[in-house]
């Protein structure tokens, strides 16, 4: 579903998981930093009004996008946390560079989670224009940090879910 037809923020106003006893990490990208400090405001908030303690939450800034799935990758190896979120904004511009980048920083974030057996979440925008990129962080379609945050909080009680029934005894 498209940003135009739903807002990003609408999981502010469900119930989440609690992210009680779960230590999140967030990487974000230093490049479009203003778009990437309202994600990353509003994606600690989602934690922190879910159970998530302050101090639970590790907060990492890279140079850009490009860098956010080897950055996730060292943070799980140095702090081994429950879940990873990945915050970042590629503007199009005037050659297929935002492609490229895009393309690769999904694939990655992708891959890590799947090698990981963790939630590590793709909260990167990939607007067009700066203007369509406020509107995704904080403007009329919401912010993509809530979503994210969303994402993390219910992948760890999916895979809290699944693990939970690995341990069950019986048929």
């Amino acid at each position: 579903m498209s940003s135009a037809e739903k807002s990003l923020s609408q999981a502010k106003h469900e119930k989440l998981p609690s992210g009680k006893g779960k230590k999140i990490a967030i990487v974000v990208s230093e490049w479009n930093h203003q778009i990437n400090s309202s994600m990353l405001q509003a994606c600690k908030e989602i934690l922190i009004e879910n159970e998530v303690p302050d101090d639970d939450i590790l907060e990492f800034w890279v140079p850009g996008a490009f860098e956010l799935p080897a950055a996730a990758k060292m943070i799980n190896a140095k702090h081994s946390p429950d879940a990873i979120i990945c915050l970042g904004c590629v503007i199009t511009g005037e050659t297929k560079h935002d492609e490229y980048i895009s393309n690769a920083v999904a694939s990655g974030i992708m891959s890590l989670s799947i090698g990981l057996n963790k939630p590590v979440i793709f909260g990167v925008i990939t607007p067009r224009n700066k203007e369509q990129a406020e509107a995704r962080a904080g403007g009329i379609y919401g912010n993509k940090g809530v979503e994210a945050a969303a994402t993390a909080l219910k992948m760890l009680n999916l895979k809290n879910q699944l693990d939970s029934k690995k341990k069950s005894i019986g048929f």
